[in-house]
Parts: structure tokens; C-alpha cells; sequence
């Protein structure tokens, strides 16, 4: 087996590894918003203020773990595209 077949194995695995537990929290967290949202609805004592800074934190979560997932996956096609085009 060659080096760079190697690494393309090695890359493509770390690739599912982050998918697969990027997909696993995602679910995680998703079970949690969901959680707090029934609590906000059922939480008639809690003013609307602190219904809309909880809401607005969720969706900043939700923003930031879209770009998170983002940014990796545009760093693996950069390695994947530099290892392509390393020619031996």
C-alpha cells in the first residue's frame, strides 16, 4: 500500500469519525432544545423577555454549530484537495 493511499484512508476516516459524532451531539442537543422549549412553554411565570434570550441563545447555538460544522468540512476538502494534488 502506498503512502498516499495511506493517508486518503486515514483522512476519509477521520472524516466519518467527525461526522458520525458531530450527528450524535447534533441529536444530543437537539433532544435538549426541545426540552427547553416545552419548559418555556409551560413556564407561563417566566416573562416574555426571558423567553426571547433564551430563544435567541438557542438559535445563536444552532448558528454556531452550523459554521462550526462548516469550517471542518471546508478544512477536510483543503486537505483532501492538497493531498490530490501532491504528486509524487
Amino acid at each position: 500500500m502506498d503512502q498516499k493511499q495511506m493517508l486518503k484512508q486515514m483522512l476519509d476516516f477521520q472524516k466519518a469519525t467527525f461526522d458520525n459524532s458531530f450527528q450524535a451531539m447534533t441529536t444530543l442537543q437537539e433532544q435538549g432544545e426541545k426540552m427547553v422549549s416545552t419548559f418555556l412553554d409551560q413556564a407561563t411565570w417566566l416573562p416574555g423577555e426571558g423567553k426571547k434570550a433564551i430563544n435567541d441563545w438557542i438559535n445563536a447555538y444552532q448558528e454556531g454549530r452550523s459554521k462550526f460544522k462548516s469550517a471542518i468540512e471546508d478544512n477536510f476538502a483543503k486537505v483532501e484537495e492538497y493531498f490530490a494534488g501532491n504528486k509524487e
